[in-house]
């Protein structure tokens, strides 16, 4: 086991995104399935961020990144932001997942963590 030096955010849908991901269409390859509420909280997300001491850290990292958060969260279910919620903002964000702010972060796996930037 290793202590990775981050905290986290584990991001949970609640059912305002879950009506909207049900209502996009199902694609050619059979993705955007209707889902139930509790299906997509068991597949939550998990965001490292640097370490953080005190809640007001967790609170500046998430008014930083929340943004980004919603976005990939969006992209998984829409690709191309045709049906993403207009304006987005930090209060629709907390209306749609709820958001567990996780002090340590602990790797259990044998294999080293891999690092894949996902931009472009």
């Amino acid at each position: 086991m290793k202590l990775l030096n981050r905290s986290a955010f584990a991001v949970i849908p609640k059912q305002p995104f879950v009506d909207w991901a049900n209502s996009l269409e199902l694609d050619d390859e059979g993705l955007n399935e209707t889902l139930t509420l509790e299906e997509h909280q068991r597949e939550g997300t998990v965001y490292l961020i640097d370490e953080v001491e005190n809640d007001s850290d967790f609170d500046a990292a998430l008014s930083l990144n929340w943004s980004t958060i919603f976005e990939n969260e969006l992209a998984a279910w829409d690709e191309m932001a045709d049906a993403w919620p207009e304006p987005r903002s930090q209060a629709l964000f907390a209306d749609w997942f709820e958001v567990k702010p996780q002090v340590m972060a602990l790797d259990l796996a044998v294999e080293p963590v891999m690092v894949a930037s996902l931009e472009e």
